[in-house]
Parts: C-alpha cells; sequence; structure tokens
C-alpha cells in the first residue's frame, strides 16, 4: 500500500495527497459503502438501544489503536507482492454481505463489513505488515449487535445470575428474601429483575475497554489475559451488587427510592466501578510479580507521531489487487440492482381469530387471553393465540401460538429462554422426533420439558414452524431463515407451545399423552395458519 518514502519528506498540498492511489481507496470505500448500507443501517438502529449505545465510539477506537500500531511498521521497500491474500477476504466479506441481504438479515450484512475491513489492510500493507494489524480489526466486533437468538439467551442468564448473586448478598446482609425465578419477593413486596437488569449495557462497553486495556497493557501475557477474562465477572458482579443495593432501598425505604437509585446507578457510575477494578486488578498483579512496577510503567499511552501515521495515506498506491478489490465489489452492487425486487412476499394465511373453538374432543375453554402489554411488546409477533382447552375428564391444556411475517429483524423467542425468567425452573428437557408417534412420514421434532414452580409441576411441548418443517433447536430454526429467506425470499415463521399441569395423582407419562393427543389434532389445523 505504502512506498518506502518518509511521510515528513513528501510535498505538501492538496494535489499532491489527492495521489491515484488514494482515489482508488476512495472508490473501495463509496461501493463498499453502497454494498453494505444495510449493515449500516443495522448498526445505526442498533447504536439508539441502550445496550450498543457505545457502538458509535468502537470505530473511533480502533482507528486510534490502528494508528498507533502503524507507528511499528514503517513502508516497505520495494515491490510488494502479497497483496492477493486480501482479495480473497475481501470476495469472502462479499459473499457474506450477500448472504445478508439475500436472506434479508441486515446484521449479517454487518458482520461482513468487519471482513472487509480486514481485507483492505491486507490489500493496502500486504500479508507481511498487514497480518499484525487484527487487533485493532477485531476491536471492531464490539460495535456489532449479537443475534437475537443468542442475545436473548445471554440477557436471560445473566439475569438469573444476577439475581441469584443479588440474592446471595442480600442474605449476607441479612434481608429476609426469597428467590422466584427473576422476581425477588420480600414478602412485604416483589421486585422483578427486568431485562434492562440484567447488565448487557454494562458488559459490552466493559468488554471493549478491557480490550484496548490489553492491547495498551506492556505486561506479561497472562496478565493480559486475566484482565480480558475478568471483565464480564467483575461487570456481573457490580451488576449483582447494584440490585442488592436496590433491594435494601426496596425493603427499607419502599419501592419509590428505586427510581432515584436505579437512574443513578445505570450507566456511567457502574461502567467507571468495573474500570476501577480493572485497574486495581492490574495493579495488584504488578506488585505481586517478582520484580514490582507501577501501573505507569506498563502502560503505553503514548499519541505523539498519530497525525504523520494519517498522513501516510498519500503513500497509497494503486495495486492490481486495490483495483481488483474495487471492481469485485462494485460489480456485486450492480448485480444486486439489477436483481429482481426481493421484498417480503405476501404469505396467504388465515389469522388466529378464525381458529376453530373445537380440535376433536377438546374444547376451547375461554377466549382468547391477551398478553400483558410488556410480554405482548417482548414477544412482538404479528399475530398470535393463547386459550385454554378442556376435554371430557381431563385436566386443562395451554395452547399459544405465534406468528412472524418476518423473522430477519427479530422473531420467536423460545420457552427455554421465558419460562425461567418467570420463576419456572426447567426439571428436565429433551429434543425428540415424535414423527412416527403422530403418524407422519416427515421429521416432527419438538422440545419436551417438565418444568416446576415450588410443588406445581407442568410438562411442556413447544417446537418451531419454518414452512413446514417442525424444528426443535432455536439455531437450527435460523438456520432455517436464513437458507428460506435466500431461495425464496420468505422469513416468516412461528412457535407452537403445548402445557398442562401434571396433577398429584397422575403420572408424568398421563400428561404427556394428554398433550400428544392434542397435538396429533392440532397438526392438521396448523398450516392454516402457519403456511408451508
Amino acid at each position: 500500500m505504502f512506498l518506502a518514502s518518509d511521510p515528513k519528506s513528501a510535498p505538501g498540498g492538496f494535489r499532491q495527497f489527492l495521489t491515484l492511489g488514494l482515489m482508488w481507496l476512495a472508490v473501495n470505500f463509496l461501493f463498499a459503502g453502497l454494498f453494505f448500507t444495510d449493515g449500516f443501517t443495522a448498526l445505526l438502529q442498533a447504536w439508539q438501544l441502550p445496550e450498543y449505545s457505545h457502538g458509535p465510539l468502537i470505530p473511533i477506537l480502533s482507528g486510534l489503536l490502528f494508528l498507533r500500531q502503524l507507528k511499528e511498521y514503517p513502508p516497505r521497500v520495494g515491490q510488494i507482492d502479497d497483496r492477493w491474500v486480501g482479495v480473497v477476504v475481501i470476495i469472502m466479506a462479499v459473499a457474506v454481505g450477500s448472504l445478508g441481504k439475500l436472506s434479508k438479515i441486515p446484521e449479517i450484512v454487518a458482520y461482513a463489513m468487519i471482513l472487509w475491513v480486514g481485507g483492505i489492510l491486507l490489500i493496502s500493507f500486504g500479508w507481511k505488515t498487514g497480518k499484525h494489524f487484527w487487533p485493532p480489526v477485531l476491536h471492531l466486533v464490539y460495535m456489532l449487535p449479537l443475534p437475537d437468538t443468542f442475545y436473548y439467551k445471554m440477557s436471560t442468564t445473566l439475569q438469573l445470575v444476577s439475581s441469584e448473586l443479588g440474592v446471595w448478598i442480600l442474605r449476607i446482609l441479612a434481608v429476609p428474601v426469597f428467590l422466584e425465578g427473576n422476581i425477588i419477593d420480600f414478602g412485604v413486596l416483589k421486585l422483578h429483575v427486568a431485562e434492562a437488569c440484567s447488565g448487557l449495557r454494562y458488559l459490552f462497553p466493559i468488554l471493549s475497554f478491557s480490550y484496548i486495556f490489553a492491547v495498551l497493557y506492556r505486561g506479561p501475557m497472562w496478565h493480559k489475559a486475566v484482565l480480558l477474562i475478568s471483565a464480564a465477572p467483575i461487570t456481573i458482579l457490580m451488576n449483582s451488587l447494584r440490585i442488592a443495593v436496590a433491594g435494601v432501598l426496596a425493603q427499607r425505604y419502599g419501592t419509590d427510592w428505586l427510581e432515584g437509585f436505579t437512574h443513578f446507578f445505570e450507566g456511567w457510575v457502574i461502567f467507571i466501578a468495573c474500570i476501577l477494578m480493572l485497574l486495581l486488578l492490574s495493579w495488584i498483579m504488578l506488585r505481586l510479580q517478582h520484580n514490582p512496577m507501577r501501573l505507569t510503567e506498563v502502560l503505553d499511552l503514548e499519541t505523539e507521531g498519530l497525525g504523520i501515521q494519517a498522513m501516510r495515506l498519500r503513500l497509497i498506491q494503486p495495486s492490481r489487487a486495490l483495483i481488483t478489490s474495487a471492481a469485485i465489489v462494485g460489480a456485486s452492487v450492480l448485480t444486486f440492482h439489477l436483481l429482481p425486487d426481493r421484498n417480503q412476499i405476501g404469505v396467504d394465511r388465515s389469522n388466529f381469530t378464525s381458529f376453530p373453538r373445537d380440535i376433536g374432543n377438546w374444547r376451547q375453554l375461554s377466549p382468547h387471553k391477551r398478553l400483558d402489554q410488556v410480554t405482548e411488546k417482548t414477544l412482538a409477533a404479528d399475530d398470535y393465540h393463547n386459550v385454554l382447552l378442556e376435554s371430557p375428564d381431563q385436566p386443562t391444556v395451554g395452547l399459544f401460538m405465534a406468528w412472524y411475517q418476518d423473522q430477519s429483524s427479530g422473531g420467536v423467542h423460545s420457552p427455554e429462554i421465558c419460562l425461567p425468567g418467570a420463576g419456572w425452573e426447567i426439571a428436565w428437557l429433551e429434543r425428540t422426533n415424535i414423527a412416527s408417534s403422530v403418524g407422519t412420514s416427515e421429521d416432527f421434532n419438538i422440545n419436551r420439558a417438565i418444568v416446576q414452580k415450588g410443588e406445581i409441576r407442568m410438562m411442556v411441548f413447544y417446537w418451531f414452524e419454518q414452512k413446514g418443517r417442525r424444528v426443535a433447536w432455536d439455531f437450527a430454526a435460523k438456520m432455517w431463515l436464513i437458507a428460506d429467506g435466500v431461495r425464496t425470499g420468505r422469513t416468516d415463521g412461528g412457535l407452537v407451545r403445548l402445557t398442562t399441569i401434571i396433577n398429584k395423582a397422575e403420572t408424568d407419562a398421563n400428561a404427556e399423552a394428554r398433550l400428544m393427543d392434542v397435538l396429533k389434532l392440532l397438526q392438521n389445523e396448523v398450516p392454516n395458519f402457519m403456511p408451508e
């Protein structure tokens, strides 16, 4: 990318700066901006959420890391012949981005942008030098939103862990408390540890900070590893402490005190506290080593000369690899422009309002029960059906179905995530193919679980409907979503869940037979509401 000349001695002026190589680099950025537009849009939308509000800072910090690292690698002398590895990476970025564009999942397009940045650096510097710039490129990962399925699993897990630790701290403080899922029960009042209390909005910025801190840290490699690994536990611990303090305030002074406390301890207060703990940890490790050192001695905070490194842009050469990269991305932009419109295809389906009240010998016990506003907003389904079914001499069966017109920007939430948050403990869970039991030649994969809340036990069947496929694993459902989006342009799908209480006078097999009876009757009705 760069000539062997010294940037300090290169002639000044705008004409000297605007070289042919820089123009080709600008063309690469222009075509990439057009190709990755969906990814940029997804990032801008994600950055408006509290969990990802740190996102705009990440490219700036990565740029500074790159300029600092660039000082260690002066311009290479002679012909640079190892640029074509970067072209291969560009092709990979275009392939991944195309997958995201065809499947209408813009987050995948955003992920592909990271590959493109790495490819441009390898083209610019060649493999020999460019391979050393992976730290600032990898840091860009912290600006990306998590895949929805992984986000909800992670958020729910952190909620439960934070609740458990918060209650543990409360018990140490001799506060009588009982935990039921994410609900902290003080007897006279109950506190719900909401999704906003999971700690994700602190975790991502702290992980980014610990990464930069480890890059700038000049201590032993194992120190760097400890700093990176400890970032998540420190964040979870601080979040649990916040929940515990909130519980003490609520128990002693009532919930009116919580709003002000919550606002005060959100955002920067927790962030700064976590940073101080990371600094303290690094100080302790430095003091305990054979030759104790001060923290200022091992942190490389030198910023002098970054402007000079930025001026090396004018030394860019219009290499064949750089021009080829522009041609590849430009051709991809043109190809997608010429493709026929693949906007969401209309799906011919019946609304759940027309779902039959009688299915075999099972009758709908009550009208459709609407979910509460918070749950309905979290579910974000385009249509859902929530009823109780009864049959003579049989306990009731709960039927819940949710359908999504477009799952590319959200989609189905697994009961495996939702039930524990409501206080249900999963005692047993398995994925099984019941095709032979329901008399079908196609796979019919479901999740079969027993959940428990106190002494109440409940059996649950649930599966994901993906264009006539019955899928048990939520990640597999996401993969089918991508495949269907690429092949047909359809990204619709849904969830079916059956539940029944296991009475003390019956066995698990009785409850399972009851759910299986309803499921057999359902399989002919579901395609009308979740089309194949």
